[in-house]
């Protein structure tokens, strides 16, 4: 049986400010928790326990404060090694962790953020299909049950603007299509193009409603609309008329700011996927080029999520797509790890090499860049990638970052953190605060220490040059009040009867229930 994570932390009374098992996203059956990971959530508990006793606090709330943070930061240290800056001083001085860490120091774009569409959490609910037995799960075997609350826009604006430090959100796509006309030919609009999990139309308004809301510029979005959604089925190739359309809808109507590719997934039922430098990828360049849009951020790695294309989730075909389209920007996310540690046996099927930090499909990637010095328009994106090996295997972690920066620059590496899924990605930004490369991986590796100068760039700056946002300019708070009135206005049917704010770390992902 699967349950949320965060139920299963509060029937076994953990409070940790960082994941202390895998979650599932609901796209892989979630693993048992590593022995390494039980020993860091015990030692969370116990030393959370005993830290809050000496500070004179409730053990919830010293949890959620700084030193809980610091606690747990020591206990991750204490399993897997000195991994985390850390004092431990910051366990119980939280003026210790404001001078050394402040928040808001550095200007931060997640270009990976999800929810799921409200107009589908349901099969009772206004007529959706159901969010999680849509057909990119069906293929991969999983048949969930919603939890509207957990995943809804209303969270999703209080756990990134709210419970983190993030300044611009990219609402990220999910591999769906929109219906263009109903069986009159009549243009369709909104939840009737599509009740899938989150369209095109829907991450535009949602877009649209954060801006107007604070009257600047804090989200952007993306479009899901790729080669292989409308299909010609008589002429076994794609509709182009269909698909132009789409794209000039997208651009032109939604105001999308960039591609979202799933080269593994076949919405449009075309019998296959697509390749990012195929002949059906080159024409929706042109078209692309067209429209002045030329920024793709493409899904690579975590293989499993198709049993039948994963394949094409290799990111080999990044090479060529890149250098006959200089004037297009490739973001690569997850920096296109193959086996996630999600998977029982990812250090095995990754074919990890500690003595040379290699592992797949990772390298492949790194290739590219070693083959071609020259290329500039390829980025490596590490949601979901830093997060979970940060908490599950730290050293692979290290190699992770260590390759992306050694081979494609600072310059070159994009922040994301793929939540909702993680809850809140405040725990993910302390992390990457607080990562810096061990002597031995800079000796042994090559890994130049990080700078503060780095880490702008890796947080914000890189992805501000492909977004075109302009850093300096000013940008309004979202409080709790204007959450408030969106919740009252657009969830008040969800059935929760919910409507308070209260601060959490929680992770939305699903665990076994017997863990």
């Amino acid at each position: 049986m699967w349950i949320p994570k965060f139920k299963r932390d509060e029937k076994k009374g953990i409070e940790s400010p960082i994941p202390t098992q895998v979650v599932s996203n609901e796209e892989f059956i979630p693993r048992p928790q590593s022995e390494k990971l039980k020993h860091v959530e015990h030692l969370i508990k116990e030393w959370g326990g005993e830290n809050a006793r000496k500070v004179g606090m409730e053990r919830r709330d010293f949890m959620r404060s700084s030193m809980g943070f610091a606690t747990a930061l020591l206990a991750m240290n204490h399993v897997h090694g000195n991994f985390w800056e850390v004092d431990p001083v910051e366990a119980f001085e939280p003026d210790a962790t404001k001078e050394k860490w402040p928040k808001g120091e550095y200007f931060i774009i997640d270009v990976q953020t999800h929810f799921t569409n409200a107009y589908d959490l349901g099969t009772e609910r206004r007529g959706g299909g159901g969010f999680r037995n849509y057909e990119f799960l069906k293929n991969m075997g999983f048949n969930l049950k919603a939890d509207a609350e957990a995943y809804s826009f209303g969270n999703f604006m209080k756990e990134i603007y709210l419970d983190s430090e993030t300044s611009i959100a990219v609402i990220s796509g999910v591999p769906t299509r929109e219906k263009q006309r109903d069986e009159n030919g009549k243009v369709l609009e909104g939840p009737e193009r599509s009740r899938a999990g989150l369209p095109s139309w829907l991450m535009s308004k949602r877009k649209k409603d954060i801006n107007d809301l604070t009257g600047t510029q804090r989200a952007l979005s993306q479009g899901n609309c790729a080669p292989n959604h409308y299909w010609d089925k008589v002429k076994n190739q794609p509709d182009w008329p269909a698909l132009y359309e789409q794209m000039e809808r997208e651009v032109k109507l939604y105001g999308i700011d960039s591609w979202k590719w799933y080269c593994h997934t076949d919405p449009g039922l075309s019998g296959n996927g697509f390749q990012i430098d195929d002949e059906m990828s080159a024409k929706f360049y042109e078209k692309s080029r067209e429209l002045g849009l030329r920024l793709v951020s493409v899904h690579k790695g975590f293989s499993y999520q198709s049993r039948t294309l994963g394949h094409l989730a290799n990111p080999k075909d990044v090479e060529k797509a890149a250098l006959q389209n200089p004037d297009f920007n490739f973001v690569v996310y997850h920096s296109a790890l193959k086996h996630g540690p999600n998977e029982p046996n990812y250090i095995k099927d990754n074919q990890y090499d500690p003595t040379t930090g290699d592992f797949l499909w990772h390298n492949v990637l790194m290739d590219i860049k070693r083959r071609n010095p020259k290329i500039n328009n390829v980025y490596c994106e590490i949601g979901s990638s830093f997060g979970i090996l940060a908490v599950e295997n730290p050293e692979m972690c290290q190699h992770l970052m260590g390759k992306n920066i050694k081979h494609y620059g600072p310059d070159h590496v994009i922040w994301g953190t793929d939540c909702l899924w993680w809850g809140s990605p405040q725990w993910a930004i302390d992390l990457l605060k607080r990562f810096q490369f061990t002597d031995e991986m800079t000796e042994k590796f090559g890994y130049r220490k990080l700078t503060k100068e780095d880490k702008e760039k890796i947080f914000g700056l890189n992805a501000a040059r492909l977004y075109k946002v302009d850093v300096k300019a000013k940008r309004s708070a979202i409080s709790e009040s204007m959450i408030e009135k969106f919740k009252k206005r657009e969830w008040a049917e969800d059935g929760t009867g919910k409507t308070a704010l209260d601060y959490t770390s929680r992770p939305y992902g699903w665990v076994r229930a017997e863990e």
